[in-house]
């Protein structure tokens, strides 16, 4: 995760920073006491959340969050400002959030956790997958095109396993209330080669009559999430592979208080 943050007055941001990575101590932070400065050295770079002082010369903050919004719509905007009379335009910029000064933990936290547009995780993995909301699948951030919608489902199944195998009759019960074993035979070899055509095929693997995916070689919101990632948390919305009818995410009390 990337954060932007700008005041002009250095004390002002020094006691944001500080604020910011009690909360999110992974971010990569940059920060600016001149607004100008900051747009022109992070134009291309895909900032996630953005703190900006409302009160700055040449370019204040709600100019500098236009600018921003026009090379990325998808930014969260925090506006941070010891003044209540820019809520208006807070809200026209479609703002993720507004802080009043003195800056707390709690005030910051409290804009965090309702941030507009998801944070994107970051990825360690070529095969991303995402469960939240719609089930999809990236390779490198491009999306996977399966030859069979089916095969997207197996795929789906296998990643809601977490690893765990499943044998042929459990596939067939799940995709069909008929008997196909023929037919899932044929998805088997289709996700192969999908899974082949991007040099993924190390994540599905088949024995004799099972097979389970490696875990471990992909990226996945839902897995992130039950490790306690911050960012996976703020991203469930109580959706979940919401195209599947047995698809149910089991979260756990812990987490939903995190």
């Amino acid at each position: 995760m990337k954060i932007l943050l700008v005041d002009d007055e250095e004390l002002q941001l020094i006691r944001l920073e500080k604020t910011c990575r009690k909360i999110m101590p992974d971010a990569t932070y940059y920060c600016y006491t001149n607004p100008k400065k900051a747009y022109n050295e992070r134009i291309n770079e895909k900032i996630d959340i953005a703190f900006l002082d409302v009160e700055m010369p040449e370019i204040n903050g709600i100019i500098l969050a236009k600018k921003l919004k026009a090379i990325n719509p998808q930014v969260n905007i925090i506006f941070v400002t010891a003044y209540d009379n820019y809520a208006l335009d807070a809200y026209k910029l479609h703002a993720s959030g507004y802080v009043m000064k003195p800056v707390t933990e709690v005030k910051v936290k409290n804009e965090i956790e309702g941030l507009r547009y998801n944070i994107e995780l970051k990825k360690t993995k070529p095969l991303q997958v995402k469960c939240f909301g719609n089930f999809e699948v990236f390779k490198d951030g491009i999306p996977l095109k399966f030859h069979r919608q089916k095969s997207k489902e197996l795929f789906a199944y296998l990643v809601d396993r977490e690893g765990s195998s499943s044998n042929i009759n459990e596939l067939n019960a799940i995709l069909w209330e008929e008997d196909h074993k023929s037919y899932l035979r044929n998805l088997i070899a289709d996700l192969q080669d999908t899974l082949k055509e991007v040099g993924c095929e190390d994540v599905f693997i088949k024995r004799h009559n099972e097979c389970f995916i490696d875990p471990t070689k992909i990226d996945c919101d839902a897995y992130e999430y039950k490790k306690g990632n911050p960012d996976a948390i703020r991203m469930y919305r109580g959706e979940y592979m919401i195209q599947y009818s047995w698809a149910l995410f089991n979260d756990s009390e812990e987490l939903k208080d995190f």
